[in-house]
């Protein structure tokens, strides 16, 4: 068993190798955005490179290709507009997530995005959420644009 500092800085590294990579444009974009900005305004100023280097932290479970093999979580392809818990035909949702019904739209993803377990109390998905609502709407135009892609 790894020391508890050990395994805190281990769950850390992704998220500072991520911030390494930079946004060089991001407090342009927030500005652009105006004050307290709406989820539609975020989503104007979003960039799907940005969106990209995030969801880097979602492909130890998740695929994004075209026709790609789901892993610990379904592939994310075109998963915009696809039905909650039916993204996947090969994938074994939990019945958490069914229950949530609906479709992946903005707002269902921005929620889920936050935090998972809020969102489907049960759901198997582990990962905690990301806070910053600017890249929620980054990985959101980064899973359009991967979707409509290859």
């Amino acid at each position: 068993m790894k020391p508890p500092r050990l395994t805190a800085l281990f769950a850390i590294l992704p998220c500072l190798a991520l911030t390494a990579c930079g946004d060089g444009d991001r407090a342009e974009r927030l500005k652009a955005a105006g004050p307290n900005p709406s989820l539609d305004a975020l989503m104007r100023v979003a960039d799907a490179d940005a969106g990209a280097r995030t969801f880097g932290q979602c492909l130890a479970c998740h695929t994004i290709g075209k026709g790609e093999l789901d892993r610990a979580g379904p592939n994310l392809h075109g998963i915009m507009g696809k039905p909650v818990a039916g993204g996947s035909l090969r994938y074994g949702y939990t019945a958490a997530l069914e229950r949530v019904g609906g479709r992946w739209d903005r707002a269902t993803m921005n929620r889920w995005l936050t935090s998972p377990q809020r969102f489907a109390p049960g759901t198997k998905m582990t990962f905690p959420g990301l806070p910053d609502p600017l890249a929620r709407a980054d990985v959101m135009t980064y899973l359009e644009r991967e979707g409509r892609s290859r």
